[in-house]
């Protein structure tokens, strides 16, 4: 029997190529799907590229323009990366200015499109709502709104007479601590010198160190006992 196909966003980051590594080990043939929509930080596409190229699976990156609309420091060049000097700076009491707006919503529905010209029914998007920034569209019922509209709005979902072949949208790693997935991957074994997660990398995919990704992404490998394979940058 042929393994069923599901859609795996990937960012390039840790999240994601965790996703991905999770959509394989459950027995799924993988489509990633990456966007250059407009971010600032191009190089996690050429990471996408080498993650989806090592895992032997189908890459897609989609363009869409995202910074026309402005809104988020991430497309907005004149929107300043907040620097933090540790983690304990971070609070999700209010939505900073990295958060793109509807980005997930806008990914998800991309995704929703190629699965449903694939005839696939599963849909992995990396979202944290443990350590994370406080993006509304990180969130599990958010996820769970997605999820019913994507079988309302779509001529699979509403023709389905099974249950099984409705649209399910995967956050595996959504109530995991940035640790956990780390030490997940690690049994996995993922290279995560191959990702990107920071928000300013330079054209050399080299870390700045101080955005709240970085941030994030360095206490969860301390936290995780395991070595940190990021490349940081020296000057910045």
């Amino acid at each position: 029997m042929s393994k069923p196909t599901a859609i795996v966003l990937l960012s390039g980051g840790l999240d994601s190529t965790t996703c991905l590594a999770i959509a394989q080990s459950e027995g799924f043939e993988v489509i990633a799907l990456s966007f250059r929509y407009g971010q600032r930080h191009t190089n996690e596409l050429e990471c996408a590229a080498v993650i989806a190229n090592a895992a032997s699976v189908e890459h897609l990156i989609v363009d869409i323009d995202l910074a026309a609309f402005g809104g988020s420091a991430l497309v907005d060049d004149s929107i300043e990366i907040p620097k933090h000097e540790s983690v304990d700076e971070l609070t999700a009491d209010s939505v900073p200015v990295t958060y793109v707006p509807a980005r997930n919503t806008i990914f998800l529905s991309f995704a929703t499109a190629v699965a449903e010209t694939r005839g696939a029914h599963d849909v992995f998007i990396g979202v944290n709502a443990v350590d994370y920034s406080g993006y509304p569209d990180c969130r599990p019922e958010y996820v769970r709104s997605f999820e019913v509209m994507a079988n309302l709005a779509t001529k699979a979902g509403v023709e389905s007479l099974d249950p099984e072949n409705s649209f399910r949208i995967h956050a595996p790693i959504i109530q995991m601590s940035k640790a956990e997935i780390i030490r997940l991957g690690a049994e996995m074994g993922i290279n995560y010198s191959q990702t990107v997660s920071c928000y300013q990398a330079n054209t050399n995919g080299e870390a700045c160190g101080i955005c709240e990704s970085c941030q994030l992404r360095k206490t969860g490998f301390s936290q995780a006992g395991i070595s940190d394979p990021t490349r940081y940058q020296i000057n910045i």
